[in-house]
Order: structure tokens, then sequence, then C-alpha cells
């Protein structure tokens, strides 16, 4: 029971930890280096390409890769309750790891010289998928602070959350999987939108975004 009780500990203090390096490198590409880049002068810019982008971009995507294995040994095999929140934050969190390794990760390659390939239209795919990570960050970072902390439901997908009966899908939890699943497809095969273009149409549209599906799982 013990060795269980540290391994719990260890595990849900690597996955806080690997989240914060993942989103906080998030948060300096979209809010720091990417605006940086926009009004540097071409040597400086061509240095951040060279020597800065590289390192920061194996930290971000492996703290990306980790913080996904902490969080599935802690829901499968550590059986953590799986509330709504919890359901819906491991979308979000998922779709964002798979955006940093099938998109970014890939487009950036090129965009830094480590790949042949058309530079722009790279990091334009890399950008909408870097946008529409920090559109889904502060709704996953609600719901996975508020399911352990405050939890709006204590139901998964409409019944108690025992973890042996998960129940009907409820409407808040369809209608909110319905536009994180358009969000999704517009990363892969959508457009850069003026509210999430800038940094704080981003920031915003990230806050109006966590309103909307807390509302929703609230009051439905």
């Amino acid at each position: 029971m013990e060795e269980t009780f540290i391994y719990s500990v260890l595990v849900r203090w690597g996955h806080v930890l690997f989240g914060i390096a993942w989103i906080g490198l998030l948060y300096y590409f979209n809010f720091v280096q990417t605006e940086y880049v926009k009004v540097a002068d071409p040597d400086a810019k061509s240095d951040v390409m060279k020597k800065l982008a590289p390192n920061a971009l194996w930290w971000f995507r492996w703290a990306a890769f980790f913080t996904f294995v902490t969080g599935v040994i802690l829901l499968y095999y550590l059986q953590v309750l799986a509330t709504t929140e919890i359901v819906l934050g491991s979308i979000m969190g998922t779709l964002m790891m798979l955006n940093v390794w099938g998109i970014i990760w890939r487009n950036q390659k090129i965009v830094i010289g480590l790949k042949e390939g058309d530079a722009v239209a790279a990091g334009a795919k890399a950008g909408l998928a870097s946008r529409t990570n920090t559109l889904f960050s502060l709704p996953m970072l609600y719901f996975m602070i508020s399911s352990a902390h405050s939890p709006v439901k204590s139901y998964f997908m409409g019944t108690p959350a025992t973890g042996t009966d998960p129940g009907y899908l409820g409407l808040d939890f369809l209608i909110i999987c319905a536009l994180i699943a358009l969000i999704e497809l517009n990363a892969i095969y959508g457009k850069m939108y003026p509210v999430i273009a800038s940094v704080r149409g981003v920031i915003t549209s990230s806050l109006v975004l966590t309103v909307v599906f807390s509302g929703l799982v609230f009051y439905i």
C-alpha cells in the first residue's frame, strides 16, 4: 500500500512537472519567440532558428510526450477518478500532444533547416497548430484543476463515477467534444482565423472557450 502511494505521488509530481515545462514552452513560443522573430533583424532571426529554436523544440516536444505518458499512467494504471472534467481535459491534452509531434515538430524541422521543404508553408502549418494548442490550453488546465480540487460534476458521462459504470454520454460532453473536434479539424485542414492570430486574440479566445466549456458542464 505504501509503495503504491509513493508511486502515485511520484507519477503525479512528474505529470505536473512535465506539464509545467510543456505549457511554459508553448507560451514562450507563442507569446515571446514568435513575436520577436517577426521584428528581428535577419541575422538575429537566423541565429534564433539555428541555435535557440532547435534546443527549445527538443525540450518542448519531450515535455509534451512525458506529460502524456504520465497522464496515461495516472488514468489507466493508478485508476484516477475519471470524471467528466478529467476526460475532457485528457482529450484536449492528447490532441495537443499529437499536434506537437504530428504537425508542429514535423513542420518546424523544415522551418529551422533540418529537413527540406517549403519553409513558409511549413511555418504556417506549425503556427496554426501551435495557436490551436494555446487555444486549448486554458480550458484543458481548467478541467484538470477543477476535477481534482473543486469538481463541477462528480459524474462521468451521466452517472456516478464509480470507475465501473461509465453511463450514457451526457449532452454537455457531446457538445464539447463536437466543438473540440471542429477546432482540431481546423488545425489540420483549416486556416489561421483573426480570433487566434494575435497574442491578445488567442488569450481572449482561450478564456472565452474556458467559460463556454465550463458553462456547458455546469448548466447542462
